[in-house]
């Protein structure tokens, strides 16, 4: 279910924990770099000949809050495309057009596939991590300043024409890719830009500032966009409108953009830290087609390949209940606001979740975690499906009592209890596996494959749910549902299309039995790759 965004990421459509999991290759392959300069070089330390005194996180607060602040940025669009799919629920569209706009959390899933692009090519006059985030975080403002202008055309209902689903897929899905190519260049740019005793804030700005940048495109947003929570909660008198629009927040936040990226280029400078050094940070510089060829050799390893082909069919048990069950609960009258707004009171137990479930990770069999979590993820999908079913006769006229939310925020919980246990159990095999030689290479592909994992599954979720539906015609003798022009021509003739068979329920079964039969048949399989050699999953390819 997903009732916001603000823990994956790393969204994948599915919400999965939001860790950047971008270009970890060049990140890990720099600090070995760095690691071997410093053993090399004994006085890199010091400037001038005079010894360099740690002034610890103080000296560096300014690069620090860059970096937040480019990761909030990058978690803007990200929120707001995460909105989207709700409002367009909000006017009734079709699940396959869901389907059609679950395309747009793609990019995040594929960033591997451009990453050594980003990484390889440049102006070295203009800076090599500028060169990519300036242009990206330019053309972010420009397509949110168009939207501003478009949107509610898009998103318009106009007597039988609905939201124009494919346009929104296709702006979105550039703001996600940009937003993704940007995640590239700043995490590329966080290794320089802070010194070696500093470097680990940089995953705390990613975490962070990504979060607070989806807790402000989704949450706040859709709590500010509507007129009913506004009303309630914030005003003396009610109005027909939120405070904001999303016409306004785009504009807005696209012009932040473009004045934020404009002082950028202009004020900072790459390693200006080092301008007065005798040696700058050294950084990788891989060819491209050095590094596919990299990923390729991986991937054609026995384990790599069993492995990734597990990875890539593991989640189709849990599809149903993670890419649909939030639009279920909308179309049964939870609003939409409140659906994100449940998300908040999460926050503590994702964070907690990672450092409980990582004591029982860190062994050498971490995906027993895995395996253990994975039946009870599959009977809280059911749960799901008797939630969404149970929702409609909960309701009143006044909205759903509290105890309802009560539910719905214990279901999640116990959802995010899974969901992290087989997360952290799988990071933690990543890491345990990787060849040391080319870790960084090596985790970003694995999880790449994950993160792919979801995507399909979820998409392919939606798009069956109206097909999988069984509707009726009441009232009108003679007449079906079966389409679009049939439907119409039942409520011509006096007639109302009735739901006989949501497919959201037939889809819930079907998933927890693939699920299961995934569990019984490969369950052991993927247990049994932890007693493979360290020496069957290295690659043997040199660097």
């Amino acid at each position: 279910m997903e009732l916001s965004k603000s823990i994956t990421h790393k969204n994948g459509r599915q919400r999965k924990p939001m860790v950047s999991n971008s270009d970890m290759w060049a990140r890990e392959s720099k600090l070995e770099v760095e690691d071997d300069e410093e053993t090399l070089l004994p006085n890199s330390g010091r400037v001038d000949g005079q010894a360099k005194v740690s002034n610890g996180i103080k000296g560096e607060l300014g690069n620090v809050a860059l970096l937040l602040f480019l990761y909030v940025l990058q978690g803007i669009p990200l929120g707001l495309a995460g909105s989207i799919p709700l409002i367009m629920q909000s006017k009734s569209v079709s699940y396959k057009d869901q389907a059609y706009f679950s395309f747009v959390f793609w990019p995040f899933s594929l960033k591997l596939l451009w990453a050594p692009l980003v990484d390889s090519l440049y102006l070295q006059r203009f800076g090599r991590r500028k060169s990519w985030l300036v242009p990206t975080q330019y053309l972010l403002g420009l397509f949110m300043l168009y939207l501003s202008f478009t949107v509610d055309s898009m998103l318009q209902t106009d007597g039988q024409r609905g939201p124009d689903v494919i346009t929104l897929t296709a702006v979105f899905f550039m703001l996600a890719f940009l937003a993704a190519t940007q995640d590239i260049a700043v995490d590329g740019w966080a290794l320089t830009m802070l010194s070696r005793e500093n470097v680990g804030y940089a995953s705390t700005c990613n975490s962070v500032g990504q979060t607070a940048g989806y807790f402000l495109g989704n949450v706040l947003f859709l709590a500010l966009e509507s007129a009913d929570f506004c009303n309630k909660y914030l005003r003396f008198e009610p109005q027909e409108q939120g405070i904001v629009t999303l016409s306004d927040f785009l504009f807005f936040w696209g012009t932040v953009f473009m004045v934020s990226t404009t002082l950028v280029a202009v004020l900072k400078k790459e390693n200006s830290k080092h301008l007065h050094t005798k040696k700058k940070p050294k950084e990788e510089t891989q060819g491209v087609m050095e590094t596919y060829k990299l990923l390729l050799s991986i991937i054609k390893m026995p384990t790599v390949f069993t492995f990734c082909a597990l990875l890539l069919t593991a989640k189709i048990g849990f599809s149903a209940a993670d890419a649909v069950t939030g639009l279920k609960l909308m179309e049964a009258g939870v609003p939409k606001e409140q659906l994100a707004l449940l998300a908040v009171p999460m926050v503590p137990l994702q964070i907690l979740l990672p450092l409980v479930i990582s004591k029982y990770t860190a062994g050498p069999r971490p995906l027993d975690v895995f395996y253990k979590a994975f039946p009870f993820r599959l009977l809280i999908g059911l749960e799901y499906a008797l939630l969404v079913w149970w929702t409609p006769s909960v309701r009143q006229e006044e909205g759903f009592p509290l105890y309802y939310y009560a539910v719905v925020l214990l279901s999640y919980a116990l959802h995010q209890v899974a969901l992290y246990s087989m997360y952290v159990a799988c990071m933690a095999f990543h890491a345990k596996v990787s060849d040391p030689v080319i870790g960084g290479t090596y985790m970003t592909l694995l999880n790449t494959v994950t993160n792919l994992g979801g995507n399909w599954p979820s998409t392919l979720a939606l798009w069956l749910v109206d097909p999988l539906t069984s509707k009726e015609c009441q009232g009108a003798s003679g007449q079906t549902c079966g389409s679009v022009e049939e439907a119409e021509l039942c409520v011509r003739e006096g007639g109302a299309c009735v739901t006989a068979l949501d497919g959201y329920y037939v889809e819930s079964v079907v998933c927890v039995l693939i699920g299961l039969c995934w569990w019984i048949f490969f369950g052991k399989k993927i247990k049994r790759l932890q007693e493979e050699s360290p020496s069957s999953w290295h690659c043997r390819v040199t660097k």
